[in-house]
């Protein structure tokens, strides 16, 4: 039971590094092309995919307003939109993530996200930043859990790049 002085609302911010072999227009294209995008993103080891859509534009969703279950079948949802997109250099996105609550959506977080290309001799630096804002009295304990999921996340943009290679 919370009461009026335990927290609700818990903010985190974090950033991500990553070097890939591939020039910023191929680690941009993974990002644009929606199967490339489904592979690494949205596919995972164990989820069950409900939904799922992919509108690399300005206002579009990225990776859709998707919804996903795991082996105890709870669904979970995330829904996002482009908020900026520059050729090659830039992508930011806000998010909220959250499950699916006898039909409704029970909001865990809200997110702004920024991934930056830059150009690294015949590669590309990758920084990734996140700032959220994690709902409920437990919002805190899912910042770093945030943080690695993010990083995971981009351990398989690797595997894709070099798997497109």
């Amino acid at each position: 039971m919370t009461t009026p002085d335990t927290p609700v609302l818990a903010h985190g911010t974090f950033t991500i590094k990553r070097r890939y072999d591939a020039s910023p227009e191929r680690v941009f294209r993974a990002y644009a092309d929606p199967a490339a995008f489904r592979r690494w993103f949205v596919d995972g080891e164990g989820w069950t995919i409900h939904d799922w859509s992919h509108d690399f534009r300005v206002g579009g969703s990225a990776g859709g307003r998707f919804r996903f279950g795991d082996e105890t079948n709870d669904t979970w949802f995330n829904d996002t939109e482009y908020l900026d997109i520059v050729e090659n250099s830039r992508i930011i996105t806000s998010y909220v993530m959250g499950r699916m609550v006898g039909g409704e959506k029970e909001r865990a977080s809200a997110s702004l996200a920024t991934i930056e290309l830059v150009a690294d001799g015949s590669g590309t630096r990758l920084i990734y930043t996140e700032q959220g804002a994690f709902f409920g009295p437990d919002g805190a304990d899912h910042i770093p859990l945030r943080e690695h999921g993010c990083g995971e996340m981009l351990d398989a943009l690797g595997r894709e790049l070099k798997a497109q290679a």
